[in-house]
C-alpha cells in the first residue's frame, strides 16, 4: 500500500472513530461496522486521537481488505456530503435537492425524485444505492454528477432508501425496490413522468438487487407491477449475481458480508442469484457494467449470457478501474461527461427509453 493511500485511511479512520462520531458520521453518512471497528481498535490500542493518524499510517496494510474499503468509502462520503453543501467537485454541476417522497411506512421507505422542469411525460431512471446489503443512503448513493446529468437528456431521476440487514432480509429490499417502483408509477401523472419508459439501475449491493427485481417477477408482482412495466436493467459493477460462486472465491471478510445477506441455506442463496433466476421471462434489455475486478467481470459475463439465453436483450461494457478503488469510481464519476462509461451509459438508455 503506498503512502497516499495509508495517509487517506488514517484521515477516514481518525475522523469516522473520533467521539461523538463513533456512533455515526455528520451528513448521515453510516458508522463503521463492529468488526471494521474491533479492528482498527486492536491495531491502535489506545493510541488516542492524537496517535491513531500516526498509527494507521504506518499499520494501515495490516487491516483487512474489508475494512480498509470501509475506510475509503467514509472519504468518498464525506466529499459527497461537502457536495450535497454546495461544495461540488470542479467541474461537476449539481441540481437542487430533491423531491424526497415516502413509499412505505419505515423510515428507509424513501426516495428523492427530479423531475425536468416542467416535464409532463419524462423517462425515469431510479438508483439503488450499494453498502453491502447493511449500509449506504440515497444521500451518498451515486456520484453528485447523476442527477444533474439524467436531467440534462431529459429523464427524471430517483434515488431510494431501502431496509437494510439484519434488521430486514435481502427478500425485503427487493421488495422495497418494486414498491418504490410502484409507488412513483402510481403518481406518474402528478410527478411528470412516463409510466411506460422506466429503467432500474444500481451500484454494487444496488447492482445484485435491481437485477433480482429484473429477473425474479414476484417481486414485481408483489407491488402491482409486472416485467412489462419495465425497459431495461442496467446494474453497475455488481458481483454477486451467482451467490454460491461468490462465496466460494471471497475473502473471510467478504464471506462474512454475504452470508449476514444470503444465509448458507443453497435453495435460498440460488433463490436471491440473478445469474440463476434468468430462465425466461425476465425484463427486456440489460446493460452490465463493471470495471476490472475479477468477480465482477466474470459474474458480469455469466448472467449476461443467462439472460440472453432466457430471451432478453444483454450487453457488457467493460472500463478501466482496479479494486475498491474502481468500484468505488465507476460509481462516482458515471454521469460525468469526460467519464468513458458515460457516453456507453447515455446510448443504451436513448436506445431504450427512446
Amino acid at each position: 500500500m503506498n503512502t497516499a493511500a495509508k495517509a487517506l485511511i488514517a484521515a477516514s479512520a481518525l475522523a469516522v472513530l473520533a467521539s461523538p462520531i463513533l456512533a455515526r458520521q455528520r451528513g448521515g453518512g453510516e458508522r463503521l461496522r463492529q468488526t471494521c471497528r474491533a479492528e482498527i481498535v486492536r491495531l491502535c490500542g489506545g493510541a488516542g486521537r492524537g496517535g491513531l493518524r500516526t498509527c494507521l499510517a504506518q499499520k494501515a496494510g495490516a487491516l483487512s481488505e474489508s475494512c480498509r474499503g470501509e475506510l475509503r468509502e467514509r472519504i468518498e462520503q464525506r466529499r459527497d456530503g461537502a457536495a450535497a453543501r454546495g461544495e461540488p467537485e470542479a467541474g461537476t454541476r449539481t441540481p437542487g435537492p430533491g423531491r424526497t417522497l415516502a413509499y412505505g411506512p419505515d423510515s428507509l421507505q424513501a426516495l428523492d425524485l427530479w423531475v425536468p422542469e416542467g416535464a409532463k411525460a419524462a423517462p425515469l431512471v431510479l438508483f439503488v444505492h450499494g453498502g453491502g446489503w447493511q449500509r449506504g443512503s440515497k444521500s451518498n448513493a451515486t456520484g453528485r454528477a447523476m442527477p444533474a446529468h439524467m436531467l440534462a437528456q431529459g429523464y427524471a431521476f430517483a434515488a431510494i432508501d431501502y431496509r437494510l440487514v439484519p434488521r430486514n432480509t435481502v427478500e425485503d429490499q427487493a421488495g422495497d425496490v418494486a414498491a418504490a417502483l410502484a409507488h412513483i408509477l402510481k403518481r406518474a401523472g402528478e410527478l411528470g413522468i412516463d409510466p411506460t419508459r422506466v429503467v432500474l439501475t444500481g451500484h454494487s449491493a444496488g447492482a445484485h438487487l435491481v437485477a433480482l427485481v429484473g429477473t425474479d417477477e414476484r417481486y414485481l408482482k408483489a407491488a402491482g407491477l409486472s416485467f412489462a412495466d419495465i425497459d431495461g436493467v442496467m446494474p453497475n459493477d455488481g458481483a454477486a449475481y451467482d451467490v454460491a460462486a461468490q462465496l466460494k472465491g471471497a475473502g473471510p471478510m467478504m464471506q462474512e458480508t454475504y452470508r449476514q445477506a444470503f444465509g448458507t441455506d443453497p435453495a435460498r442463496q440460488a433463490a436471491l442469484s440473478p445469474t440463476l433466476q434468468a430462465a425466461s421471462p425476465n425484463a427486456p434489455a440489460f446493460l452490465l457494467l463493471h470495471v476490472q475486478r475479477p468477480d465482477a467481470v466474470a459474474q458480469s459475463k455469466a448472467l449476461a449470457e443467462a439472460l440472453r439465453k432466457g430471451g432478453s436483450q444483454a450487453e457488457v461494457a467493460g472500463f478501466p478501474g482496479q479494486g475498491l478503488k474502481g468500484h468505488m469510481e465507476i460509481n462516482r464519476k458515471l454521469g460525468q461527461p469526460d467519464y468513458p462509461a458515460t457516453p456507453v451509459m447515455d446510448a443504451w438508455l436513448k436506445k431504450v427509453l427512446g
